[in-house]
């Protein structure tokens, strides 16, 4: 005789209101790996690990999602990344 164990597991989900927007960066040839990590450090407030980790993305994949989060909060972000001379779309 064997016995069946039933594990039933309480999963969470948690909506994400107003959090549905992505700041996409993506590769150009005119900026210095350099720039790109100081501008994510300075605009999208990422240490320098994580700004590292998305300026490799985007230059080997072609594109990284670099922020996300609601409309209002992302555009100045945005913004000034384009101000700085990245290539970036808010989606």
């Amino acid at each position: 005789m064997s016995t069946i164990e039933k594990i039933q597991e309480e999963v969470l989900v948690e909506e994400a209101v107003g959090a549905n927007h992505e700041i996409v960066l993506h590769n150009d040839d005119v900026n210095t790996f350099d720039h790109v990590i100081n501008t994510l450090v300075r605009v999208c407030k990422h240490d320098d690990l994580q700004a590292e980790q998305c300026a490799l993305l985007v230059h080997y994949k072609g594109k990284c999602t670099v922020k996300t989060g609601s409309i209002e909060e992302l555009m100045p972000q945005c913004s000034a990344l384009l101000d700085a001379g990245l290539s970036a779309e808010l989606i």
